[in-house]
């Protein structure tokens, strides 16, 4: 049975709990699945006039079975005997998490870095909820645990296409449960999540001091761990350093396996930098990934920008590639890092966002704890991350230098004396970072 025709009976199946079987029937019991693409379900059936009831009637029936398996919309397309030939001479194969195809495991490069936090990648793709359950990827960013994490979902969808995969960052799944809690759909959002095959968390490090979340995280993973159902997270530090991680949730994330993933090594950069190159095909001698491996030491993305960068040169100015042109790309990598330096209204959108508040709160004259607090640590970072002064950062905020002031000294405080508070706006720098990578 090819994949569409698996998901069909999924699909009917799950239709099936909300009409009843003369009505499935009646309509789908000669309806076949053509394809599962991107974003889009292609259906047949033989007749005009049951291809007219479908779209009018049971559309929505059919996308809301679709978003329950995938956790994302797709449209539906009902095809009738004459569509059906043109369709298939010209359907691609279906696409998995488009936009990520990249991410495999033939194309990560491994070295004595990630050697470990590989192989146990490996092992769950294979055998998904057996073993590793639950597998805790950490490192840095730049390293290539969001690769292993797609290699993982790519690999398991390959060997398992009926399976549920869901692929979620850990400040998405807070987003999703604020609006879920605010519209009534929290039973949506349990089976969502709940019913997962396969759940792959990135980031989830940023579900940490928020308790709706927390609360919803710990019966999720009950659920799914009981059901022996693979779990994957993915964090810049192992559990026990979440300083506002709840203990339970600590304990649970380090049931299964810590793997972490280092800075690479020399000779690890140096087979990253031939391996992006051969891809890209470029041929890079010895002595220039020896220059780009000894230059770019900590990063693995910023190591394949500037093999990006080495490409762009040759393509659009035709620049041959030389030694001069090697240390053009390194210098122009390290001068766009050091030379973005974010918005003040960037730096005040990632508070609310990490606060849940409204910007125009943050801007206004709420004095409520929360929105002080927010408001306090928006101009601390401003104030870091800007060359903003004092008087233009009261500007922003509708106040005057002197609050300001005030307010950079009480979160400077804070950050040397509260480690929940420093931890607070790590958090916060590196998601307004994020937005420049």
């Amino acid at each position: 049975m090819n994949p569409a025709a698996e998901v069909w009976e999924k699909v009917k199946a799950l239709m099936g709990a909300e009409m009843t079987a003369t009505t499935l029937n009646t309509w789908f019991d000669d309806a076949e699945a053509l394809a599962l693409e991107e974003s889009r379900f292609v259906l047949y059936t033989p007749t005009k006039f049951k291809q007219e009831i479908i779209s009018a009637r049971y559309l929505v029936p059919i996308q809301n079975a679709l978003r329950e398996l995938f956790s994302a919309d797709f449209q539906v397309a009902v095809l009738t005997e004459g569509e059906r030939g043109a369709f298939q001479q010209g359907s691609k194969p279906a696409s998995f998490l488009p936009g990520t195809e990249e991410y495999t495991f033939d194309r990560f490069v491994v070295g004595s870095s990630n050697k470990f936090a590989h192989a146990a990648a490996r092992k769950v793709a294979d055998n998904p909820g057996e073993s590793y359950n639950p597998l805790f990827i950490f490192g840095e960013s730049g390293l290539g645990k969001t690769h292993l994490l797609y290699a993982i979902a790519h690999t398991i969808h390959a060997n398992h296409p009926e399976y549920k995969i869901i692929y979620i960052k850990g400040d998405a799944f807070t987003n999703e449960l604020v609006t879920a809690i605010r519209e009534g759909r929290n039973q949506e959002f349990h089976e969502k999540y709940r019913g997962a095959d396969v759940f792959l968390m990135d980031d989830v490090q940023f579900i940490a001091g928020r308790d709706s979340t927390q609360e919803e995280m710990f019966h999720t993973f009950n659920t799914l761990y009981e059901l022996k159902k693979q779990i994957v997270f993915t964090s810049d530090r192992p559990p026990k350093e979440m300083l506002r991680l709840e203990d339970r949730l600590k304990t649970r994330f380090e049931w299964g396996l810590l793997a972490d993933i280092i800075p690479p090594d020399y000779e690890t950069r140096m087979a990253i930098v031939k391996n992006k190159a051969i891809r890209m095909g470029m041929e890079l001698p010895d002595f220039l990934i020896q220059l780009i491996a000894e230059n770019i030491t900590a990063n693995v993305r910023q190591i394949e920008g500037t093999v990006n960068k080495i490409m762009a040169y040759q393509d659009l100015i035709g620049d041959t590639v030389d030694k001069n042109t090697v240390i053009r790309a390194v210098k122009d990598i390290f001068k766009e890092k050091s030379d973005i330096l974010p918005t003040a209204e960037v730096i005040i959108e990632e508070v609310c966002k990490f606060y849940n508040i409204e910007p125009s709160l943050v801007r206004g004259q709420g004095r409520s704890k929360d929105i002080s607090l927010a408001r306090q640590i928006a101009m601390f970072q401003i104030r870091r991350m800007t060359n903003l002064s004092l008087k233009e950062i009261g500007k922003e905020f509708n106040r005057d230098h002197s609050t300001v002031l005030n307010a950079l000294n009480r979160i400077e405080d804070l950050v040397k004396n509260d480690p929940i508070k420093a931890e607070i706006v790590k958090d916060i720098t590196t998601n307004i970072n994020s937005r420049y990578e």
